[in-house]
């Protein structure tokens, strides 16, 4: 790749990570093209599913402030970029790696924290922000006030803010579930602000 390509490459990787709000890094060794092609079906137009050097990911990642997937930078390696729900599609690259083996979820950034694999999968393992949010319904007149912050609140500010208004329902409603895995999985406070997304390339074919 020609230096202007190369420079070209990373501002693109760098603005990737920079406007989304997580990126789940994985490496794709041994899948086809057409799973490709269903895995970012799959993912859906809010999570862009990149093939990405390496060695230009380690030069964006840096001048975008991430620095947990250095170490993880091997191999045929794709980041998914997340601009939507982090819940859906944690559960989207889960579901897809349980089917296809070959799919490898290495590790993650959301909201400016560091994900492990097994952060990932809880992080999948939680309701989405839509169904949160739709289980809000009932208690908005208890206290319309947080349920407004809820709103606009990021996912792991979410889930505490939820607690919360929980508690502030009359005793005589009924409570809005057990939503302890919701509020346990998501625990330490994020910055608001989130890393980025990355380039595309050619897709090799298996």
């Amino acid at each position: 790749m020609a230096r202007p390509d190369k420079a070209a490459a990373v501002a693109e990787l760098t603005e990737n990570f920079k406007s989304s709000n997580g990126a789940v890094l994985t490496e794709y060794r041994g899948l086809t093209v057409a799973q490709l092609r269903e895995l970012r079906s799959t993912l859906g137009a809010d999570v862009n599913y990149a093939v990405v050097k390496n060695t230009l990911t380690k030069i964006a990642a840096k001048e975008a402030g991430v620095e947990s997937f250095d170490s993880l930078l091997q191999g045929p390696s794709a980041i998914a970029f997340i601009k939507g729900d982090a819940v859906l599609a944690a559960k989207g690259l889960r579901d897809f790696a349980k089917a296809n083996p070959n799919l490898v979820i290495k590790g993650g950034v959301l909201e400016g924290k560091a994900l492990g694999t097994d952060e990932i999968t809880k992080l999948a393992d939680l309701e989405s922000r839509e169904v949160i949010l739709s289980k809000l319904a009932g208690a908005m007149k208890a206290a319309p006030q947080m349920a407004v912050s809820l709103f606009a609140a990021p996912l792991s500010q979410a889930a505490r803010l939820f607690a919360a208004l929980q508690d502030k329902l009359p005793a005589e409603a009924a409570p809005v579930a057990d939503e302890a895995p919701v509020a346990d999985a998501v625990q330490d406070d994020a910055p608001a602000d989130a890393p980025a997304e990355a380039s595309t390339e050619e897709t090799p074919s298996a």
